[in-house]
């Protein structure tokens, strides 16, 4: 069954996000759920879509030891469902948004969920 587009792929905060998660080894977008996902082989790391009201947002993995202190800052919401795997997601759209910090958001994602072979990958860039 296929599912509504909830999030337009060509919207420049979306290419600005896709920008920088397809930076990563072997990464690949999957539309899914209609909104954009992007994986690391086939564990999701990142997405983009719609919660809660909030037109515009996307949702990281985060380091267990991160997960409480980014969800007490006001950018942040535990993601329904999501939140007990420490996931969290953040606006897009807001003025407020720190792209520096989202890059090191999805890299640490990133890392959550890829295989070894990508990180050596990974940390061969860094």
């Amino acid at each position: 069954m296929e599912h509504p587009q909830v999030v337009d792929p060509r919207h420049p905060l979306v290419e600005r996000v896709r920008a920088l998660c397809l930076a990563m080894p072997e990464a690949v977008e999957v539309e899914a759920w209609g909104r954009p996902t992007f994986r690391a082989a086939k564990p999701i790391f990142t997405y983009v879509g719609a919660h809660m009201g909030r037109p515009l947002s996307i949702v990281v993995k985060t380091d267990p030891e991160e997960h409480l202190a980014l969800v007490q800052d006001d950018r942040f919401y535990g993601v329904p469902y999501f939140d007990r795997a420490h996931w969290v997601g953040t606006d897009l759209d807001a003025p407020q948004t720190d792209w520096q910090l989202l890059a090191e958001l999805i890299e640490t994602s990133y890392r959550q969920v890829a295989l070894k072979r990508q990180l050596a990958a990974l940390d061969a860039l860094r």
